[in-house]
């Protein structure tokens, strides 16, 4: 078909500048950027007859939707492919796969041919080569890996790891950035495992919290008990049988895909970004093409080939199916789950299973619908101008698509009688379960923190809502089961103690009650003052040097004008660590590594501002005891307080912790 125009040059606006120099985010917001999902009873709203799902009328609509919605965000170029009753029933491609910006022509998207790097969807992939050797009885899912490694997974609570729990992201482990992607070298995924493995912060199975550490980790016990890389493995025993001669894992690419793989933008704006290597390669390396996926899709809906299908029905049975139960998710099990890798995301009591998945420049998702023999996958090669913009046009597509195609019966929740009672039981401020609680990047829990707030009719006010910028207002449809009221979004909570310890708002994200201490609405405060205190002391000192010129004071003893100078020396050395400290999460959130010897030096200086607590203290006793008046003894106190806090937060979150992994 005929591409869009290429992308105006538009000035970027302040919002995408930022989500450009903090690429991360969208990366850690893989798999969290499923469109809205729940698979309860949606509200009661007249329910549309369902359009005829045919090659003309889906090519018709997407044809209306996706031309106009590119120019607008600046996404360059974007692929759909979508199968039905076993076969694939249209691909379409829009846009461009090269914009020109680096100065060539323009090259629109070929449906056929254009590759795309699709980020966390390749997990789909790895679950199911792990599950070939499931099928076989060469691995069982509920075995300790440690059995099926050549290292030993750290762990801190009792009980085994498994890939039934790396498969459902419940292994516990914490979020790392070192390696997520770069752009030079080549995979080792051995090292990238073994090396800096991240801290084990939750008990095994109980806890969802997506982990491409895990997930990287499955696909080396692949790897060792296959005897071939991982790559070879999946080529050899899903990609090839089932014809996606396209697709693979390898990176850097083959030469005979190298020319076709579509450039990667943050926006239209810009020149195209580096080839992005992944680390982890089993969790988010794979290249495809959209015929490639419609196989795949059409793979996991059991039309393929029984000579070529890498899983038989009853192995894609249970990989379609909730991977843990109650025994150890409580009431979290009420909600949407996990499967052995598919995230369940049913629409107004429709099943569907998908997963999505982001790189710095790619953005894809995909999701089939078993009952319905009926799948759609859809990919994008850039952010668009606002940091939400690629999640927003692919839930216009995969829930428009549903919504039009396949419309639920728009039953009425029943509603409880535990709404009030719960909803109190909620009220709080929580914290992402997929973070980084046990290195010095713990302060990006500051940055992400979710407030729930009980409202007088039993509903609760999420701020920001899961999966928006804004806050939405949720009802209880079932007991601990929640629905975003006139959405699809669901919440489902687990209570401890008489308050609400853990609310899952997508089969693999949590949200974990933050203590008081932990609080950001009260710890940032605390610290900008603090901040605010020690600069203004910095700048009263030269000042005050010259007013002491122009009317001396009496002389002090050395102890007192020790204190003081010692004092100065750590004030200066606190905020200049605080202003590295900020300088180095924003280049780790845009992937930019930090080498080891400047976070040392950092903690070098926080450790000197620790230290000025103690003159500091001397320097206040000091004003006391000479009677200095005061305004001098309110100085030396706010100084003294203000090293306090800033100590205090140096120490709660890391930032002279021995370990500087991140």
């Amino acid at each position: 078909m005929t591409p869009t125009a290429p992308p105006p040059r538009r000035r970027r606006r302040p919002v995408a500048a930022l989500a450009a120099s903090t690429g991360v985010l969208a990366v850690i917001a893989a798999g969290c950027s499923a469109p809205a999902t729940g698979g309860l009873p949606a509200p009661a709203t007249p329910v549309p007859a369902a359009a005829d799902l045919t090659a003309q009328d889906v090519d018709a609509w997407l044809d209306g939707l996706l031309p106009a919605a590119l120019d607008d965000t600046g996404i360059p170029g974007a692929v759909v492919s979508v199968v039905h009753d076993g076969e694939l029933l249209t691909a379409r491609g829009y846009g461009y796969a090269d914009t020109g910006a680096d100065g060539g022509e323009p090259v629109p998207v070929d449906p056929e041919d254009t590759l795309f790097r699709v980020g966390s969807v390749s997990k789909l992939l790895t679950a199911t080569a792990v599950m070939t050797l499931v099928e076989d009885g060469t691995l069982d899912l509920d075995t300790d890996v440690d059995e099926y490694l050549d290292f030993t997974v750290p762990t801190e609570f009792d009980g085994p790891v498994t890939l039934r729990h790396l498969l459902s992201h419940t292994p516990g482990f914490e979020e790392r950035i070192r390696g997520m992607i770069r752009f030079e070298g080549a995979p080792d995924l051995r090292r990238y495992l073994a090396e800096d493995p991240p801290a084990q912060v939750y008990p095994p199975g109980t806890v969802p919290a997506y982990s491409n550490y895990g997930n990287a980790l499955a696909g080396y016990v692949v790897e060792r008990v296959s005897g071939v890389p991982f790559d070879e493995y999946v080529d050899r025993e899903v990609l090839e049988p089932l014809g996606m001669d396209s697709s693979t894992f390898s990176q850097p690419l083959p030469e005979d895909l190298r020319e076709r793989l579509a450039n990667g933008y943050t926006d239209g704006t810009g020149p195209a970004g580096r080839f992005e290597v992944v680390d982890d390669a089993p969790a988010g390396a794979l290249t495809t093409s959209a015929p490639d996926m419609a196989r795949f899709m059409l793979a996991h809906l059991g039309e393929a080939d029984p000579g070529t299908a890498p899983l038989t029905p009853e192995t894609l049975a249970l990989m379609h199916s909730p991977a843990l139960d109650a025994d150890t998710l409580g009431t979290l099990a009420e909600g949407p789950r996990m499967t052995l890798g598919f995230f369940e995301e049913g629409r107004e009591g429709r099943r569907a299973l998908g997963h999505g998945g982001d790189t710095l420049y790619f953005h894809a998702h995909v999701r089939i619908q078993p009952d319905h023999g009926t799948g759609i996958f859809v990919a994008l090669n850039g952010g668009g101008h606002e940091g939400a913009d690629s999640l927003r046009l692919r839930e216009a597509v995969v829930d428009g698509f549903a919504d039009r195609y396949l419309p639920g019966e728009g039953r009425v929740p029943e509603g409880t009688d535990t709404a009030a009672e719960h909803a109190a039981m909620a009220e709080g401020v929580y914290t992402a379960s997929r973070t980084m609680h046990s290195t010095f990047m713990s302060v990006f829990d500051l940055l992400t923190q979710t407030r729930i707030q009980a409202r007088e009719d039993g509903t609760i006010l999420v701020s920001p809502g899961p999966g928006t910028l804004t806050p939405a207002v949720y009802e209880e449809v079932e007991p601990w089961v929640w629905r975003e009221v006139g959405g699809q979004r669901t919440l489902t909570m687990r209570e401890s103690e008489g308050r609400m310890a853990a609310i899952v708002f997508d089969p693999a994200f949590t949200l974990l009650r933050a203590e008081p201490s932990e609080d950001a609405s009260l710890v940032l405060p605390v610290l900008l003052s603090s901040v605010a205190v020690l600069f203004v002391a910095v700048l009263s000192w030269p000042i005050g040097a010259l007013a002491r010129r122009r009317k001396p004071r009496p002389d002090r003893d050395g102890t007192g004008r020790a204190a003081r100078v010692l004092t100065r020396v750590g004030v200066a050395a606190a905020l200049t660590a605080l202003v590295g400290w900020a300088v180095v999460v924003v280049m780790l959130l845009g992937l930019r590594d930090v080498p080891e010897a400047a976070l040392r030096g950092l903690q070098g200086l926080q450790l000197l501002g620790i230290l000025a607590v103690l003159p500091a203290a001397w320097a206040l006793f000091d004003e006391v005891r000479r009677r200095a008046g005061w305004k001098r003894w309110t100085g030396a106190s706010l100084v003294l307080a203000a090293l306090l806090c800033v100590q205090w937060f140096a120490l709660a979150y890391g930032l002279v912790a021995v370990d500087v992994s991140y």
